[in-house]
């Protein structure tokens, strides 16, 4: 048996004990896996094992609207924190985690730690990058709600920030 087909079965073996939503990718050696989230309602990784390593790649968030710049930087300060995993933009400025390992390291305390700091610096990180690149269109979003008397169940993370900027606009 190759390391590569030892690594599949062990990738199988750890997404079936630990119940994670998962179906085999487009690609040979790839699987699709959904990762529950908090602030994000979940994160979608491609998890594709080669000849000698394994590379995670997992949306984050699409390419900031405003304060690019500032996004940006957030971003490269997290990927000081995290050896192994870092953010990248593909060519439309869109926002993923990457990881590569090689296939010897790949068991299930390795693909534990692997979902965990992907999940954390998706989801984790997510309200933040939404705040910084994306907070005119959700304070646009937040009055068009509130004047229709519309939910704004999914804004009420921030309402701490949209409602004081619709009173200071009011204000005014």
């Amino acid at each position: 048996m190759s390391t590569a087909e030892h690594v599949q079965q062990e990738v199988e073996r750890y997404l079936a004990e630990a119940e994670v939503e998962w179906e085999p990718g487009a690609r040979d050696g790839e699987y699709v896996v959904t990762l529950p989230g908090e602030r994000k309602l979940k994160t979608v990784c491609s998890l594709l094992i080669g000849e000698k390593a394994i590379v995670t790649t997992a949306f984050v968030i699409r390419h900031a609207d405003e304060n690019e710049a500032e996004f940006f930087r957030f971003l490269l300060r997290r990927n000081l924190r995290r050896p192994g995993v870092g953010y990248a933009v593909d060519e439309h400025g869109d926002v993923y985690v990457v990881t590569r390992a090689a296939l010897r390291a790949v068991d299930g305390e390795y693909l534990d730690t692997l979902f965990g700091t992907i999940l954390e610096a998706a989801d984790g990180a997510f309200n933040e990058l939404l705040v910084i690149g994306f907070r005119s269109s959700m304070q646009k979003e937040w009055n068009w709600r509130i004047s229709r008397g519309e939910s704004t169940r999914n804004l009420e993370a921030f309402r701490h920030l949209l409602d004081a900027d619709s009173a200071s606009a009011d204000a005014k």
